[in-house]
């Protein structure tokens, strides 16, 4: 007989409700019911006393690292340890993201990425998110301008070719060749994103009627907005998110890179339906404030600070990347953008597995998923993680 675990007296994260008083049974990795659930039997219970929620796991569609560990240092071991440190912050699957970077580094984290995911431990490992090369310089951010180019054919379809796990690129579609690629990755089964670029809305359109992007990366960070060019004025990508009601968008809601302001903006303009929390966090993350890190690998990365809950490039004139934790983004949802708890659980799983097109999977509490799930209190601390109905971590 197979071993059921159920979770009772919790209020459920469902369907856009909680479910007070809820239970939730699992059994071989996948939820089994939910309900009442007072006829199973021999279970092994995990009791939430009326005083926790329930919520299905975070999905983190951009994360370069956490704990003092990057996937750009291209070793499995380090893929794991950071899997490991976004569990504790409720994550259970994510796509472990690049930065532009040579020819060798980016085949090394590829190749990384097979050897850890195939190993497993933490967090589920679901596909590769390569962030560039292929971006705008203008547009770089913290990323070392020497590595970025137009889209090189022959480039990504060794890529492609050398590890099956890539899932999404992130590319400026106003270079030479975007469109095409953004055509080739859609009939690879590779999701196109726009992302670090100086494009203009028109730009965007055309990625998404002929091109087939139906995301931006990190929405107003790296990203052009309406400015002047010539005498004409011209709205930019930010602009042309909000335009196309299919586009979605990814936020770094750690409320520095976008202020509650803007959070507040994008929740009423895009909806929760529309909208995937990211942390685009860097080893940094879980760092103490006030310390030395590095973005990228420790080889070629950048020098930077944390501090002021962000890291900061080296001189401290601009950001090098976010030390955000998913749970931390969910807080911030609820706290400063005024979501509610459902809303803003399902900009962290339900919309990030639609986009990935794994919805049918994982991202809701629902029968015959799998059973990734998070116990948090009610100040939305996480207490468990679940990964496939196994638990990860329990603090």
């Amino acid at each position: 007989m197979k071993k059921i675990t159920l979770f009772r007296n919790f209020d459920v994260v469902r369907g856009g409700s909680i479910h007070k008083g809820c239970a939730v049974a699992v059994s071989d990795g996948k939820i089994l019911s939910v309900g009442d659930n007072s006829e199973i039997k021999d279970a092994e219970i995990i009791d939430g006393r009326g005083e926790n929620y329930l919520l299905p796991g975070f999905i983190d569609l951009h994360v370069h690292g956490g704990g003092g560990f990057d996937f750009m240092d291209g070793d499995a071991a380090e893929y794991i340890s950071a899997s490991k440190f976004h569990a504790s912050h409720g994550t259970t699957a994510h796509y472990p993201t690049t930065l532009s970077a040579s020819r060798e580094e980016l085949l090394a984290s590829v190749r990384a990425f097979d050897e850890a995911a195939a190993a497993g431990g933490g967090a589920k490992m679901l596909g590769i998110h390569l962030e560039g090369p292929y971006i705008a310089k203008s547009q770089k951010g913290a990323m070392d301008e020497k590595y970025i180019r137009d889209p090189i054919k022959e480039e990504y379809e060794e890529l492609l070719a050398v590890s099956g796990n890539i899932r999404r690129m992130t590319i400026a579609p106003e270079l030479p060749g975007a469109i095409e690629l953004g055509a080739f990755l859609s009939e690879k089964g590779v999701l196109p994103s726009i992302g670090h670029t100086d494009c203009v809305c028109e730009d965007v359109i055309d990625a998404y009627t002929r091109g087939s992007y139906r995301l931006m990366t990190h929405l107003y960070s790296a990203m052009s907005q309406t400015r002047r060019i010539g005498v004409w004025r011209r709205a930019g990508a930010v602009e042309a998110a909000y335009l196309l009601d299919g586009m979605y968008v990814e936020i770094i809601a750690d409320g520095i890179h976008l202020p509650p302001e803007l959070l507040k903006l994008i929740y009423k303009i895009k909806g929760s339906g529309r909208i995937a929390l990211i942390t685009d966090s860097m080893r940094g993350s879980g760092m103490a404030q006030g310390t030395q890190s590095i973005l990228g690998s420790r080889k070629n990365g950048l020098p930077c600070w944390i501090e002021d809950g962000v890291a900061k490039t080296y001189d401290r004139t601009a950001f090098a990347g976010s030390i955000a934790t998913s749970d931390r983004l969910v807080r911030n949802m609820v706290y400063l953008a005024g979501a509610s708890l459902p809303e803003a659980s399902r900009m962290a799983s339900e919309t990030p597995a639609e986009i990935m097109g794994i919805k049918n999977s994982r991202g809701s509490i629902d029968a015959g998923k799998y059973a990734d799930l998070v116990v948090m209190d009610r100040e939305l601390r996480v207490r468990r993680t679940v990964v496939e109905g196994e638990t990860v971590f329990e603090g």
